[in-house]
C-alpha cells in the first residue's frame, strides 16, 4: 500500500495555522520530555490531573448539560456526571495503579484472576478489582477477552504496553474528539499517552467548545510540560491537522463517513484512490465509529416486575443522551414465539413514552429522525420526539438494521426459535445483518442462562462485537475503563466498520479481542437469592431513576474525594431510587 500526503488546505486562517504549527512544535519537544519522566513521576502527574478533574466536576457536568438543552434541575442531568468527570476519574485511577505496579516491577494484571474462556481464549477479570467496586457497581463484573492463542503468561508479560519501555518516544498524535459524550476526548488523550507514549493535539468537536476552558483547567498538568494542546475549529482545521507533517498518528471518534473522508477524500478522487489502494492520509489511524447495536432478549419466564424493569432497561439503552450515542441500543431482537412477547412489548411502549422529555440536540440528528419516519411511516410516536418501529419480520427492517440513526429511534425485529435455537439465530442475525461491531446487549434471566450452561458462553463467543453487555448496557461498559472499548478486530481502512483499535483498557492489556460486562438481571431487593445480587434498586443511569442526578453526583464526588460520608449519603439516596 502506498500513501500520498494531501496538500494542506489553503482556506484555514493564517493565524490559526501558525498557532497550530507552534502547538505541534511544542508537542514534539514535550514528547522528548515525556521520555525523561519515570513511571512514578507519571503516576504523580496523573494524580495532579485527578485532583483538577475533581475540582471542576460540577462545572463540567452543568456546562455539558446546558450545551444539550438540559436545565440544572432536569432529571437526566446525572448522565453528564457519570459520562463526564466520573468516567475520567475512574480511568485515571486505573492508569495510576498500572503505573505504580510497573514502577514496582510487577505486571499490572499480576493480581487479577485470569482464566480460560471459550474457544481457547484467555480472559482477564479486570472488574471489580477493589472492594469499593462491589459497592459502586454492585452486582457487575467485567472481563477482557484476548485474541485466541494468547496465553495467560503472554498476557501478564505484555501488560503495560508502551509503559514497559518508558524511555521510547511515541511521537505526536492528533485526537479528533467526539461531540456527544464529554469524557471521550479526555479518555482518548489519556490512552494515547499511556498505551503508546504519544502526546496529543486534541481538536474538540464544536459541540464541546464551551467545555474547552474546563478541559484546560482539568488537564493543565498535561498541558504545562507539553504533553497536550487543545484547539477548536471546524472541518477546515481538522483537514489541516490530518495532513500536517508534524502529526505521526490520528485517532478519531466519530462516523465512518468522516473517517472515509479523512482517509480517502471525497467524490471521484476518493473513488480513484480506493481503486488504487492509495489513501490520501499519510499517517496511521485508529478509530471508534459506532454502528447499529442489538439488544437480544432471550425468552424465559419473567415476572411482571421483570418485564417492566427490563423494558425500562431497553429504553435507557436507547434514550440516554437522547439517543446521540454510538452505543445506543437500536434493534431489539425478540423471539416471535415467546409467550410473553406481547406483554414485554406493551411494557416497552409504556416505558418509552413515559421517559422524561428532552431535546434532540445533536447536529443532523433531527434529520435522521425524519429519515426514520420516512423509512417507516407506520412507526409509533411515543412521547416527545421519539419513534418506535415494530418491524416484525426481519425482511422489513433493512433500513433500521443498516442505518445508525443517532437519535431516539428504537426498533423491534422478531426471529424464530426458542432457547439456544433463538439465541443462535439472534447472534447470527446481529453478526450478519446489523451494521457495525461496536457493542451488543443480551438480556437473559438466571434460570434460562443456567439451563443453557456452557452453550451460553459459546454463543457469546460467536457474537462478533468488541463490547458485550449481559444483563447490562454497553454504555456502562464504556464508563468502566478497566475494560476495553472499541470495535471487534478485523476491520481495515478500506472497510472500517465500527473502527480500528481500542481505548480505555486501564490495565494496558495487549491483543484484546473484546470486553464482556455482566450485570444482575433483577434489582434489589428482588435480586436476593437469585444468582447475581445487587444492592441497587434501580441503577442511577436508568432514565426512569428518580434520584439519578443526586446519586450520579455523589458517586463522582466519592471518586474524587474518597470521603466515606459522601459514599454513605450517596448509597442512602440510591436505595431510594
Amino acid at each position: 500500500m502506498t500513501s500520498t500526503p494531501a496538500s494542506p488546505p489553503s482556506a484555514i486562517d493564517e493565524t490559526v495555522r501558525t498557532e497550530i504549527d507552534h502547538a505541534i512544535a511544542a508537542l514534539h519537544a514535550g514528547s522528548r520530555v515525556w521520555t525523561q519522566f519515570s513511571l512514578a513521576q507519571r503516576a504523580t502527574l496523573l494524580r495532579r490531573v485527578r485532583a483538577a478533574v475533581g475540582a471542576v466536576a460540577r462545572e463540567w457536568a452543568e456546562t455539558a448539560a446546558r450545551s444539550k438543552g438540559l436545565h440544572v434541575g432536569h432529571p437526566l442531568v446525572g448522565e453528564e456526571w457519570l459520562s463526564g468527570p466520573y468516567a475520567v476519574l475512574t480511568g485515571l485511577d486505573g492508569y495510576i495503579e498500572s503505573l505504580e505496579a510497573l514502577a514496582a516491577g510487577r505486571s499490572p494484571i499480576e493480581k487479577l484472576f485470569v482464566d480460560d474462556g471459550p474457544g481457547g481464549r484467555t480472559r482477564v477479570h479486570t472488574f471489580p478489582s477493589h472492594a469499593v467496586d462491589h459497592v459502586l457497581l454492585s452486582g457487575f463484573t467485567g472481563e477482557v477477552w484476548l485474541e485466541p492463542g494468547v496465553t495467560p503468561q503472554d498476557a501478564t508479560a505484555t501488560a503495560g504496553l508502551a509503559q514497559r519501555h518508558p524511555t521510547e518516544p511515541g511521537g505526536v498524535g492528533l485526537v479528533l474528539g467526539a461531540g456527544n459524550i464529554t469524557s471521550i476526548p479526555v479518555l482518548d488523550v489519556l490512552y494515547e499517552l499511556l498505551a503508546f507514549s504519544r502526546v496529543s493535539i486534541l481538536k474538540v468537536n464544536p459541540t464541546q467548545d464551551a467545555l474547552v476552558p474546563i478541559f484546560e483547567r482539568a488537564l493543565a498538568a498535561l498541558i504545562e510540560p507539553g504533553f497536550l494542546r487543545i484547539v477548536r475549529g471546524a472541518g477546515d482545521v481538522g483537514a489541516y491537522l490530518t495532513a500536517h507533517e508534524g502529526v505521526d498518528h490520528v485517532h478519531i471518534t466519530g462516523s465512518a463517513v468522516t473517517f472515509d473522508a479523512i482517509v480517502w477524500g471525497q467524490g471521484e478522487d476518493a473513488a480513484s484512490r480506493r481503486r488504487a489502494d492509495d489513501p490520501r492520509l499519510a499517517h496511521p489511524i485508529t478509530a471508534e465509529l459506532g454502528g447499529v447495536s442489538p439488544i437480544i432478549v432471550v425468552p424465559g419466564e419473567w415476572s411482571d416486575a421483570d418485564l417492566r424493569y427490563q423494558a425500562e432497561h431497553v429504553v435507557t439503552m436507547r434514550l440516554h443522551n437522547s439517543g446521540h450515542n454510538c452505543i445506543a441500543g437500536q434493534v431489539v431482537l425478540l423471539a416471535a414465539s415467546w409467550p410473553q412477547k406481547d406483554a414485554f412489548l406493551q411494557a416497552l411502549r409504556e416505558a418509552y413514552g413515559r421517559a422524561p422529555a428532552r431535546p434532540v440536540w445533536y447536529p443532523n440528528s433531527a434529520a435522521k429522525l425524519s429519515a426514520a419516519e420516512s423509512d417507516y411511516p407506520d412507526a409509533q410516536h411515543c412521547g416527545d420526539e421519539r419513534l418506535l418501529i415494530e418491524a416484525g419480520d426481519a425482511d422489513a427492517a433493512t433500513a433500521l438494521e443498516t442505518t445508525e440513526y443517532f437519535s431516539p429511534v428504537l426498533g423491534v425485529v422478531e426471529l424464530p426459535g426458542e432457547g439456544r435455537e433463538f439465541l443462535r439465530a439472534a447472534v447470527a442475525h446481529a453478526n450478519d445483518r446489523l451494521a457495525g461491531t461496536l457493542g451488543a446487549n443480551v438480556l437473559i434471566d438466571p434460570v434460562t442462562e443456567s439451563t443453557l450452561g456452557a452453550a451460553f458462553d459459546e454463543e457469546i463467543a460467536a457474537l462478533r462485537y468488541g463490547g458485550i453487555a449481559i444483563n447490562a448496557w454497553t454504555g456502562v461498559l464504556f464508563a468502566t475503563p478497566a475494560l476495553s472499548w472499541g470495535a471487534f478486530p478485523g476491520h481495515t481502512v478500506a472497510d472500517v466498520g465500527s473502527g480500528l483499535g481500542v481505548v480505555h483498557n486501564t490495565f494496558l492489556v495487549d491483543r484484546i479481542e473484546r470486553s464482556v460486562l455482566r450485570g444482575p438481571f433483577r434489582p434489589a431487593p428482588r435480586s436476593l437469592g437469585r444468582s447475581r445480587f445487587t444492592i441497587l434498586p434501580k441503577p442511577p443511569w436508568f432514565v426512569t431513576s428518580r434520584t439519578g442526578t443526586a446519586v450520579s453526583e455523589g458517586l463522582t464526588r466519592y471518586r474524587a474525594t474518597g470521603s466515606p460520608i459522601t459514599l454513605v449519603t450517596t448509597l442512602t439516596k440510591a436505595l431510594g431510587s
